[in-house]
C-alpha cells in the first residue's frame, strides 16, 4: 500500500482585535526593572509596607473558621451583599446616595471597565477620552472595537468647549474619565467642568465612565463631588471603583455603580466572563471593613504619600534638566513631568534603567498627538530617603 501523504494546515488566525492591541508598556517596563537595586518610579503600585496585612489576615482566618463551607462556595454574580451593602454605605456617606443592590463587584476596576465596553460599545463606536488617559482603558477599548477620540486637555483635565465640539462632530457613545488625580497626569477635574461635562452629557445623549480608583487618596485640598451625582448625569454615569489602592491590590477587588438597566447588563456580561469575583476574598473585605476602620487607615496611608510626594517635588529641580516641567497633585500616585523640547523620554528610559533608576514615557498613555518629552512618575512605592536616592541617579541620565 502507498502511503498517504498529508499537509497540515495551519491554525486559525486569532482575532484581529488580539493582533491589533498591543501589550501594556507599563506592565513590560516593570518587568524590565524587576531588579531589586532598580529605584522605580514606574509601576502605579501601593506601598506593600502600609498593607494592613495583619488585619487582612485576620479578616480572612475569621470568614474562613466562622463560614467555610460559604465562602469556599460558588457565590451570587452580583457580589457578597455584606460588601455591596459596605460599598454602598461608604458613597452614601460622602454624599452620593447609593443603595446596596445599585452596586455590582468587580474583579477590580478593570474589570469593570471591560464589563462597561461590552455592555454598551459596537464595533466602531466612538469612545471619547482624555488626552493622555490611563493606558489601560486604551486596550480595553481597542478590544472592544472601540474608535477612541482624544479630547484635548490642559491643567484642569478636559475643555468642555473642545468636549462639546468633538461631541457634536464625532457623535460618541461613551466618555472615560479619570476626574480624581487622573492616571497619568494626577489632574483632578475642578467642579465646573464636572457640571460642564455633565451638561454635555443630558444634552447629547451621552454616557459617561467616571474611574475613580484614585480619590479616597487625596491628602490636601476639598473633595470635588463625583459626576455621577451632578444633575443631569445621574442616570448616564457609571461610577468604578476599587480596593486595589486602599485595601490591597492582590486581593483583585472593585466595583461599579450604574444605572439599573446598564448594572444588569453588566451582570450578564460578568457571567460570561467569570461567574462570579472571588467569594473568600469578597467575604474578607467585608469582614475587614466590619471590625476595622479603614478611614484611620487610609489617614496612615495618606500621610505616608504626601511625605513621599513632596520629597518627590523638592528633588525634582536639581534631577531634572533645566526647562522642565511638572505639576504638584493634591493627592493620587503620579506626578506628571515634561522634559525641554528635544528630549525624548522613551529613547532615555534605557539610559535610566542603566543607572538602576526608571519612570515610564509618556508616550503609551495618549490616543494621539503624543508628547515625547512627557514622562509618568509615582511617588508611592518608595520612602523619601530612597525617592532622594532614585532622583540623584536620574540626574546622570542627562549630565
Amino acid at each position: 500500500m502507498t502511503p498517504q501523504h498529508t499537509t497540515t494546515a495551519a491554525p486559525p488566525a486569532l482575532a484581529a482585535r488580539a493582533v491589533s492591541v498591543g501589550a501594556s508598556p507599563v506592565r513590560e517596563i516593570l518587568a524590565l526593572t524587576a531588579r531589586p537595586e532598580v529605584i522605580s518610579f514606574a509601576g502605579g503600585l501601593p506601598a506593600p509596607e502600609l498593607f494592613d496585612a495583619a488585619a487582612i489576615a485576620e479578616a480572612y482566618a475569621r470568614v474562613l473558621a466562622e463560614r467555610p463551607r460559604k465562602v469556599l462556595q460558588y457565590s451570587t454574580t452580583e457580589g457578597d451583599p455584606a460588601l455591596r451593602g459596605a460599598v454602598a454605605d461608604r458613597l452614601t456617606g460622602r454624599g452620593l446616595a447609593t443603595a446596596a443592590d445599585g452596586v455590582l463587584v468587580t474583579g477590580g476596576s478593570q474589570q469593570g471597565l471591560a464589563l462597561v465596553a461590552t455592555a454598551l460599545l459596537e464595533p466602531g463606536d466612538v469612545v471619547l477620552v482624555e488626552n493622555p488617559t490611563y493606558l489601560a482603558a486604551l486596550q480595553c477599548f481597542g478590544f472592544a472595537g472601540a474608535r477612541v477620540v482624544p479630547v484635548p486637555t490642559d491643567e484642569d483635565g478636559v475643555i468642555p468647549q473642545a468636549l462639546e465640539e468633538l461631541t457634536l462632530r464625532e457623535r460618541p457613545k461613551l466618555l472615560y474619565l479619570v476626574p480624581n488625580f487622573q492616571n497619568p497626569t494626577g489632574r483632578t477635574l475642578p467642579l465646573a467642568r464636572r457640571r460642564a461635562v455633565a451638561e454635555v452629557a443630558a444634552r447629547h445623549g451621552l454616557w459617561i465612565a467616571e474611574d475613580d480608583p484614585y480619590g479616597e487618596l487625596r491628602f490636601e485640598g476639598e473633595r470635588v463631588p463625583w459626576i455621577a451625582g451632578l444633575e443631569g448625569a445621574a442616570d448616564r454615569t457609571v461610577l468604578l471603583g476599587s480596593f486595589s489602592k486602599i485595601m490591597a491590590p492582590g486581593m483583585r477587588l472593585g466595583w461599579l455603580r450604574a444605572p439599573a438597566e446598564l448594572l444588569r447588563a453588566c451582570v450578564i456580561a460578568k457571567q460570561a466572563a467569570d461567574l462570579h469575583t472571588s467569594t473568600v476574598d469578597q467575604a474578607a473585605a467585608a469582614r475587614y471593613l466590619a471590625d476595622h476602620d479603614l478611614d484611620a487607615h487610609l489617614d496612615r496611608v495618606r500621610t505616608a504619600y504626601r511625605a513621599r510626594r513632596d520629597a518627590l517635588l523638592a528633588g525634582l529641580p536639581a534631577a531634572l534638566p533645566a526647562g522642565s516641567g511638572w505639576n504638584r497633585p493634591e493627592g493620587g500616585m503620579f506626578v506628571w513631568v515634561r522634559l525641554p523640547a528635544g528630549h525624548d523620554a522613551t529613547a532615555l528610559l534605557r539610559t535610566a534603567v542603566g543607572h538602576d533608576v526608571a519612570y515610564v514615557p509618556g508616550l503609551p498613555f495618549f490616543a494621539e498627538a503624543a508628547e515625547p518629552e512627557a514622562l509618568r512618575m509615582s511617588f508611592t512605592t518608595h520612602t523619601p530617603e530612597e525617592i532622594g536616592e532614585g532622583l540623584r541617579r536620574l540626574a546622570k541620565v542627562f549630565v
